[in-house]
């Protein structure tokens, strides 16, 4: 295929985009702006869903006001064509958009026919198809997770703001990636997004890349500076990141890199993801390279989601720099917000005391900036006890951090397993591996051991001097050895007859996952205590299972005693993670580094002012900053609707049939495995629909737990893209779109009826997401010869395949009996439609008008909703009416029945 720009061309898997203008055409790559849909798309030519459109002597459409048009003569000038009609000749460049191009009356009418089961699968497909899209757990069920209340409280919340710039703050171990990727999956599915950056630490970008194929089957591309230049050699004026819709790479090697960021700002991303966001320093003096990078994205990419485990890390100053990055309007002075944050403990206060029954003293002051929160205080003031839970509602809402940062924390949640710690003294001349090897060679050989120490050099020393004493599988993983080299020991260590004990540098305390460890070894422990939680959490995560050990060798009377005493006694961090660990480290660490270890009445001091002050800190957070956050993110229970809906969604055995069946249909050789596990094959007619199918096929399943018990079977969902590639292979191919069939019947005498299916679709921008309101409708309308309405009064059992040329082949049939039908069915799809638009645009209405008025009520509590953001939401509901309003209908499939 060849393409030059003002040629029109559809997009055979998307009809509903309409005709799209070619605007550029470099080398392969082609550029095409579907005005309707109000889409810029860029494909390679060799391997795009395209169709150039080519009208034929004797095609029509409705020209207004002008009158039907009907081509006449067709011809070819430099490239383009051009139609010529009565007194009339237009480009194909003036071609209206939403002109329909799939004609299944040109193959009926031709005697190109499909068997009746081909019909019925099309339509059903369709059926399908439309139910999918307006799922609201679309985007949501197809990922190879355990259905986590409160990780799907946090995604759902997010996926229903137009744009948003969100601070993901779990604990370590609760899950952020997973709420990230689901909140990703979703814009993505739904069409919000179509183009994504995430950078993320170095160390952590095949973990990424392994957690989006493995669990959400989505396959991004890692930039570095490797592949960048290598694209810009094929095309020296290429942007390097438009060469891919999803790019993932590391935040250090945009940071250094002005040209790079400029081209990644200019790329076009609708959504950022930036992992470990608390290694982004600022303060108001200066920005760190990382920082300004970050800043200078997010200016330009209007979606943002920063991860940290530990927002306070850095102190009110180090929050506030993140803050400012999601919304720099709002958080914009420092010393202001400082003053906010001195109103947390009150307002905290008021509010337990509130949830506890009682009418706290500062619940006046609470209320004094918000009349309808007053008005609610007075309610309850005079005895109405209904008002305390609206009156609690009002006043977690006018906590404006709440708005934009989520945290949950373990106190929150249930379902986390026991931590003890093991200190093991070591005496003057007792060496520390002699004591590991010894320790290993009393642990069953089946307990995986993670062993963390400060340096790849000491990583290193470990490795060699442990095998010195005992031989055992071990694997190394630090910064020194490529990403490559990391994460196959890491696959070596997770196998069950792989590496019993994996030594890691610090790199190994971030971001990753070895839950199916219980033993964790510290050869020195880190100074600052948030980094100790950091190692811990590797292994203390959601779905661990047993108790944690954490062993902790030191030296008897030295400074790695104290640590571990200050660690372990004073701020008990082994057991439980620490609340608060930058502010108590940054008073305790220099009391520490000024105590003599021999001093032991002085060492005893400090550790009770050690737990006091741990206390004291603990319980200001509990009751400011921290217990706001934690009344204001979303409610696991929100999510209690969308976890049926998944398992509904994963249990429906029609479901199953529909994409076998499918599969089937389109050339795979379908066996079973197991219950409800199927192999795929490769088929000797398969469709392009299944291109990346493996040579030797594919194991799949549509049972949950099993997908997450075997990972090398895949998980089949409706977000499967197999199914989604299938799904639009059959719907724009013409397969199944034109049908003849006979019916036998006894009595009655020789009919002939005409089925009539059309698509009822809103051609609109896929960022309104029309689909929660009008998905892709099939409208299926029967008429026989005379125009007249019927029921079909056969079931898909009564008619059989036949030769239809005889009779469309008659003139009288072609002229009169055929236009006779179409017409008489495009009327009453046309009144059926009416009806359909008319009821989306009253609930699409009544959901965002209600959106709008919560969005407002809220703006007056919370300074956080901007009238940006108000006004925002109201355009897109004004646009998104207009767009349903002009919703039309394709003519989609025709079968015509014979009874005789």
């Amino acid at each position: 295929m060849t393409a030059k720009p003002g040629q029109r061309w559809i997009s055979s898997s998307e009809p509903a985009l309409g005709l799209g203008h070619v605007l550029d055409v470099e080398g392969d790559r082609v550029e095409i702006y579907f005005d309707v849909a109000d889409e810029k798309r860029i494909y390679a030519m060799d391997s795009a869903p395209l169709v150039r459109v080519r009208l034929e002597v004797g095609d029509d459409w409705d020209g207004g006001e002008e009158g039907r048009k009907v081509v006449e003569r067709v011809e070819e000038q430099d490239g383009l064509l051009v139609y010529h009609g009565d007194g009339w000749s237009l480009s194909e460049e003036e071609l209206p958009s939403s002109l329909n191009f799939v004609r299944p009356e040109k193959r009926l009418l031709a005697g190109i026919c499909d068997p009746p089961r081909d019909h019925d699968l099309r339509l059903k497909t369709l059926e399908w198809n439309s139910r999918i899209r307006q799922s609201a757990a679309r985007g949501f069920m197809g990922a190879r997770i355990e259905l986590i209340p409160h990780q799907l409280a946090i995604a759902l919340e997010a996926s229903g703001r137009l744009q948003p710039r969100l601070m993901l703050a779990d604990e370590v171990g609760l899950g952020k990636t997973i709420e990230a990727c689901l909140i990703l999956h979703h814009l993505l599915l739904t069409g919000r997004a179509n183009r994504f950056l995430i950078l993320v630490p170095e160390p952590l970008i095949h973990q990424w890349f392994v957690e989006l194929l493995r669990r959400f089957n989505m396959t991004v591309a890692i930039f570095d500076e490797g592949r960048c230049q290598s694209i810009e050699n094929g095309d020296p004026a290429a942007n390097p990141f438009l060469d891919s819709q999803w790019v993932l790479a590391s935040t250090d090697f945009l940071a250094h890199d002005a040209v790079r960021v400029h081209q990644a700002e200019e790329a076009g991303f609708d959504l950022l993801i930036v992992d470990e966001a608390h290694h982004l320093d600022w303060s108001p003096e200066k920005a760190s390279e990382a920082y300004a990078m970050v800043e200078q994205l997010a200016a330009r990419i209007p979606s943002l989601l920063l991860l940290t485990a530990t927002p306070q890390q850095l102190g009110p100053e180090g929050h506030f720099a993140r803050l400012r990055l999601l919304d720099p309007k709002r958080y914009h002075d420092l010393e202001q917000y400082r003053r906010e944050c001195e109103g947390h403990v009150k307002l905290a206060a008021a509010l337990d005391g509130l949830l506890e029954g009682k009418m706290p003293e500062g619940l006046e002051e609470a209320c004094r900036d918000s009349p309808s929160a007053e008005a609610l205080r007075q309610q309850l003031k005079g005895g109405d006890e209904s008002a305390r839970e609206a009156l609690a509602s009002e006043l977690i809402d006018s906590f404006g951090t709440g708005r934009v940062l989520f945290r949950n924390t373990r106190d929150q949640l249930a379902g986390f397993p026991e931590r003890e710690a093991h200190l093991h003294p070591l005496e003057p001349g007792e060496s520390a591996l002699k004591w590991l090897a010894d320790w290993l060679q009393g642990q069953p050989e089946d307990e995986k051991v993670l062993l963390i120490t400060g340096s790849p050099e000491m990583a290193i020393q470990v490795q060699e001097g442990l095998l010195e004493h005992v031989q055992v599988d071990t694997a190394l993983f630090h910064e020194d050895l490529n990403l490559l080299q990391r994460d196959r020991n890491a696959a070596w260590f997770a196998d069950p007859e792989g590496a019993r004990i994996l030594i890691c540098s610090e790199i190994g305390s971030e971001g990753r996952n070895f839950q199916f460890a219980r033993h964790l070894v510290l050869f020195g422990l880190p100074r600052n205590p948030e980094l100790l939680e950091q190692r811990i959490g590797r292994l203390d995560r959601i779905g661990q299972i047993g108790t944690i050990h954490i062993h902790v060798p030191y030296g008897v009377a030295s400074r790695s005693e104290l640590q571990a005493r200050w660690l372990h006694e004073g701020l008990d961090a082994f057991r439980k993670p620490l609340k608060g660990a930058n502010a108590l480290a940054t008073t305790l660490l220099p009391e520490l580094d000024e105590l003599d270890e021999s001093d032991s009445k002085a060492i005893e001091a400090f550790l009770e002012r050690s737990r006091q002050l741990a206390a004291d800190v603990a319980d200001e957070l509990a009751h400011g900053h921290d217990r706001l956050l934690e009344l204001g993110s979303p409610k696991p229970e929100r999510a209690a609707e969308l976890v049926d809906q998944i398992l509904d969604a994963d249990e429906d055995r029609r479901f199953e049939r529909f994409v076998l069946r499918l599969f089937d249909h389109l050339g795979l050789d379908v066996s079973d495995l197991a219950p409800r596990t199927f192999h795929l094959g490769r088929g000797q007619r398969h469709s392009e629909a299944f291109a990346d199918l493996p040579q030797d096929g594919i194991s799949v399943t549509f049972d949950r737990e099993h997908a997450l018990a075997r990972e090398d079977v895949g998980f089949m969902t409706a977000d499967h893209p197999m199914l989604l590639g299938a799904i639009d292979q059959l719907a724009s191919s013409e397969r199944g779109n034109a049908s003849f069939a006979v019916w036998k019947r006894r009595g009655g005498g020789k009919a002939i009826w005409l089925e009539v299916s059309y698509v009822l679709e809103a051609l609109a921008p896929s960022r309104l997401q029309p689909d929660r309101f009008l998905p892709p409708t099939l409208l299926r309308i029967c008429v026989d010869h005379q125009g007249k309405l019927h029921k079909p009064q056969w079931s898909r059992r009564d008619l059989e395949p036949g030769d239809p040329r005889k009779l469309v082949g008659q003139e009288v049939f072609r002229a009169k009996l055929m236009p006779t039908m179409l017409d008489a069915a495009k009327e009453a799809a046309g009144i059926q439609s009416s009806k359909l638009i008319e009821e989306a645009k009253e609930a699409a209405s009544e959901h965002l008008n209600a959106e709008i008025q919560r969005l407002q009520d809220l703006a007056h509590r919370n300074p956080q909703v901007s009238p940006e953001e108000v006004e925002a939401l109201q355009d897109h509901a004004d646009e998104l009416i207009q767009a349903l309003d002009s919703s039309r209908i394709r003519l989609d499939a025709l079968r015509l029945v014979w009874a005789s």
